[in-house]
């Protein structure tokens, strides 16, 4: 079993990268490197001795932040600039089975690739699905109640309990939304492939069937957070990196919590080893 090296890829935006890194580290990777987007794409501006490839690396993940100010929207530019720059790095990289990613701002560069859903092939001409702004036209930063999904293939919650988990959001343009004239038939496929892992619940764990706060951004069927047909690209928009220590829980004072965020990339970094 061989060591498990992860790329945080960033760019000028990106606020969550640390986080991601500290929880990598803490989920026992053997390596983890802070690594901008012009590294990969071997800029001219970046020393050669600072050059890297997504093949130095087991795992990928992109982290959540406001990339380029998301002047377009929420993870375009930011996909634009993969697309263009390392499209054959990463079309490589997901096909060879490698954990792919992407929390929040990450998870809407994922949907603007087109890894996810990823019906169209690794890396469509266009996007399948997006992350919009939230029903109430505000951006939301607390604490949102999950439950994973008991059947998925995602190789990203294979250590994750069936629990309520209670994970931070933070973001204005959450909604998980298909295109309306395909949407009601594109959940349904979703749902039939497992491709939904994560949905926003109740306290008590019944759905929140669209209800705010339960479900903080009005996305379809509840979603949080979806795999492609494989499993090993996952997005998900709450963000399990703030949730590795029981001292970050809202009411860690009064109730102890088992740190519902750190299993997510402890599967990562378990799946990745045996690979």
């Amino acid at each position: 079993m061989g060591q498990v090296r992860v790329c945080v890829m960033r760019i000028e935006g990106t606020n969550r990268e640390e986080d991601a890194q500290a929880a990598f580290e803490a989920a026992g990777a053997d390596r983890v490197e802070l690594v901008h987007l012009k590294q990969l794409a071997h800029s001219d501006t970046v020393p050669q001795d600072l050059h890297r490839t997504l093949d130095d690396y087991d795992i990928l993940f992109i982290p959540g932040g406001f990339s380029a100010g998301d002047a377009v929207r929420g993870g375009a530019i930011w996909a634009a600039r993969i697309h263009a720059d390392l499209g054959d790095q990463i079309k490589s990289f997901i096909e060879s089975g490698r954990p792919v990613g992407g929390v929040c701002n990450g998870f809407q560069v994922l949907l603007e690739l087109g890894c996810l859903p990823g019906w169209a092939g690794t890396l469509p001409d266009e996007p399948e699905a997006a992350l919009i702004q939230n029903d109430i036209g505000r951006f939301q930063s607390r604490f949102a109640e999950l439950k994973r999904e008991a059947s998925t293939p995602c190789i990203w919650v294979s250590e994750v309990p069936e629990d309520n988990l209670l994970v931070p959001i933070a973001h204005g343009e959450g909604k998980f939304a298909f295109a309306p004239d395909t949407a009601e038939e594109d959940l349904k496929r979703l749902e039939a492939a497992g491709q939904i892992v994560f949905r926003y619940v109740k306290p008590d764990g019944s759905p929140a069937g669209g209800e705010f706060p339960y479900n903080p951004n009005g996305s379809i069927a509840d979603i949080a957070g979806i795999c492609n047909e494989r499993g090993n690209v996952f997005g998900m928009m709450p963000h399990p990196e703030n949730a590795i220590d029981p001292l970050q829980a809202p009411d860690w004072t009064r109730r102890p919590r088992t740190p519902c965020g750190l299993p997510i990339f402890e599967s990562a970094v378990r799946y990745a080893r045996g690979l």
